[in-house]
């Protein structure tokens, strides 16, 4: 879906013929993101320099970044505010070969510049990823896994609550990871609940899902997926009093952000035993090599790698180098950040 932005480059601009533009990223990630494809898309219509990410953010009149027009930024690039806006007066425009926006632009940015991400990519890697991780949950095979390399014997009868069909899967958040998510698990015949407070009844039926508040919803799942975005009010809205309503045998799956759970109330669930979790983000980030939560049997824990990585990093790559080439032509674009669907978003 594309969305209307009336400053900037925007269609109404008629764009901006060879525009210069600054690759803010480093080195090393730089090449993972834009194939040898991509660059050479990219030099068909724009003057492309590369800027150190480290000389911007310490001395943003010096790097060079004040002959461009539009900056190309990823994970890891400097936050574009007051300094950088100052030391860029040709600076038309921001686009993100990554995912949220939220830490790298200012508000004054956003408000001057056109913003573009690529969240929308970079979802479904995430969605993928999640829905893959909820299959295994249902059958058990963490848990089982690690009790395996224990040495202990398994057959059908180890774990008879364990399967994936007639589940109830309980999404926290009708984001678009969320919605990427329900697309993926509706069509296997589990029961879908969602607990999202800007999500319209209709539009739940729509999409095939039972609207729940989120007490209702931890009370009834046999998996908890979490998809809300970090705010002021979500941080730690996973808590003691919500974990201890999960069923016996529950799983807690977090691919989104780690503050949204209450890490000290999880571990004291997850230490009876009584509950699963599968977590691909932590509070803190990383976990240190001793904590509890690494020690348990029934806790799956990655190195937040749900996102893009490896080839799926070109995919980005590629959608910001077609996003520049549309701002160059004043169409509209596709992955424009409204702000003020920023603020209730990852």
């Amino acid at each position: 879906m594309t969305a209307t932005i009336s400053r900037g480059l925007g269609t109404a601009a008629g764009g901006l013929p060879r525009p210069v533009v600054g690759i803010l990223l480093e080195e090393e990630l730089a090449a993972l993101v834009l194939s040898a494809e991509a660059r050479r898309r990219l030099a068909d219509f724009a003057d492309v320099v590369a800027l150190s990410p480290e000389l911007v953010r310490r001395d943003p009149a010096r790097s060079g970044v004040g002959e461009v027009d539009v900056l190309l930024t990823g994970w890891g690039s400097p936050r574009i505010g007051e300094a950088v806006l100052a030391a860029a007066p040709r600076l038309r425009a921001v686009v993100h070969a990554a995912g949220s926006v939220k830490w790298l632009v200012s508000d004054d940015a956003l408000s001057r510049l056109t913003v573009s991400s690529a969240g929308s990519v970079n979802a479904v890697p995430v969605a993928q990823y999640t829905a893959s991780v909820i299959q295994l949950a249902t059958k058990r095979a963490f848990r089982l896994a690690a009790r395996y390399r224990a040495g202990q014997h398994l057959d059908y009868s180890t774990n008879p609550d364990s399967g994936s069909v007639d589940r109830v899967i309980g999404i926290v958040g009708a984001s678009r990871i969320g919605r990427l998510v329900i697309e993926a698990l509706v069509p296997t015949g589990n029961r879908v609940v969602v607990a999202d407070p800007y999500l319209p009844a209709a539009e739940a039926r729509a999409m095939g899902v039972e609207l729940v508040g989120l007490e209702e919803l931890f009370d009834r799942s046999d998996v908890v997926s979490v998809h809300a975005p970090l705010l002021a009010d979500t941080v730690h809205m996973i808590d003691a009093s919500l974990l201890s309503r999960l069923r016996d045998g529950a799983v807690l799956v977090n691919t989104a952000r780690g503050r949204l759970v209450d890490t000290d109330a999880l571990v004291e669930e997850c230490a009876t035993g009584r509950i699963d979790a599968v977590l691909d983000v932590t509070d803190p980030e990383p976990l240190p090599s001793d904590h509890p939560l690494l020690a348990l049997e029934n806790v799956f824990v990655t190195p937040h790698i749900a996102g893009s990585s490896g080839t799926e990093l070109r995919l980005l790559g590629d959608f910001a180098v077609d996003e520049i080439e549309r701002l160059a032509r004043g169409e509209e674009l596709v992955g424009a950040v409204v702000a003020t669907r920023l603020e209730v978003s990852a």
